[in-house]
């Protein structure tokens, strides 16, 4: 499928390309990807000659301790560029795993010379995309350094219940984590995340379905975790 036609270049949240730059993406792009949930598309410590787009679905990005023990850093859904750390650094200081069946638009790491040499409206992009993956991360580290279980689970569940919402599914989407998921993002034990879902479900904030998650009252949420969104220019895409 040719960039004239991707289904999410013309959602609200992303700002149009101008011509020049949509043809540069077109050439750029080498192919498509399916990968199965619970995949790995990238691994800590392995270069990459590609980047990639989330196309369609869910991944995230995590790190490993030797003993088994993981950390998930931060989610990737449809509109962000993965791989990129791996593009100009050379490896990959995380791993990335497809978190429900993926589709990846596939670009080569050579290209990017010419993107920062010809395009700069992309390249300006291209950073702020790299700034947005700072500032998710930014949040997420206050999270598990000052906030309280309940306020930290909360943010979670808004935080991705927002982006979800922003890309155009239904407010009452399934997030597709479990409570597993949770505990690895959190920092928690499977039970201390047991006993904090529990306490947001009886309150009515939350509900467990088929497949994940469903936030029945976003707004609660963000007030519980002491949150609120940040309205941002129309974010680019790759």
């Amino acid at each position: 499928m040719g960039c004239v036609d991707c289904p999410i270049r013309k959602l609200p949240p992303f700002r149009p390309f101008e011509p020049a730059e949509l043809e540069f993406v077109n050439s750029f792009k080498r192919g498509e990807l399916a990968v199965d949930r619970g995949a790995t598309v990238l691994v800590e410590g392995n270069s990459s000659a590609h980047l990639y787009t989330v196309l369609s679905g869910w991944a995230f990005r995590y790190k490993m301790l030797e003993d088994g023990r993981r950390q998930i850093l931060n989610y990737a859904l449809p509109g962000d560029l993965i791989g990129l750390q791996a593009g100009l650094m050379g490896v990959m200081e995380h791993s990335i795993e497809a978190l429900t069946p993926l589709r990846l638009c596939v670009f080569e790491r050579s290209g990017m010379d010419e993107l920062y040499r010809n395009y700069p409206g992309l390249a300006f992009d291209v950073t702020w995309l790299a700034s947005r993956e700072e500032q998710l991360l930014d949040e997420n580290l206050l999270s598990i350094g000052r906030r309280s279980a309940i306020e930290r689970t909360a943010y979670l569940l808004a935080s991705l219940h927002a982006r979800s919402v922003a890309l155009g599914t239904a407010p009452k989407a399934v997030l597709p984590i479990s409570q597993q998921h949770v505990a690895d993002t959190l920092g928690f034990s499977i039970v201390h995340t047991n006993k904090t879902l529990r306490k947001l479900a009886i309150q009515g904030y939350i509900e467990w379905a088929e497949g994940g998650c469903r936030v029945v009252r976003s707004g609660a949420l963000a007030r519980i975790a002491h949150w609120e969104q940040v309205n941002t220019r129309k974010r680019p895409l790759i």
